[in-house]
């Protein structure tokens, strides 16, 4: 019983309208993190709104030739 009320929770999280999955933040170079994003970071969008954020670096690194 237990194992259908986790795959419930999870279909709920991942089809809500504003959660865009932590494929779509890991593509665009974000991290999803729980609760707050660390120093240095910003909340880019959601991975799974509104628990779990997806966090971009706020100065993206930069390379020198």
């Amino acid at each position: 019983m237990g194992i259908f009320v986790l795959v419930f929770i999870f279909i709920s999280l991942s089809q809500h309208g504003d959660a865009h999955g932590p494929d779509s933040c890991n593509h665009g170079g974000g991290l999803c993190r729980v609760g707050t994003c660390i120093s240095g970071e910003y909340l880019a969008q959601y991975c799974f709104e509104p628990v779990i954020l997806c966090c971009k670096n706020s100065s993206p690194a930069t390379t020198e030739s």
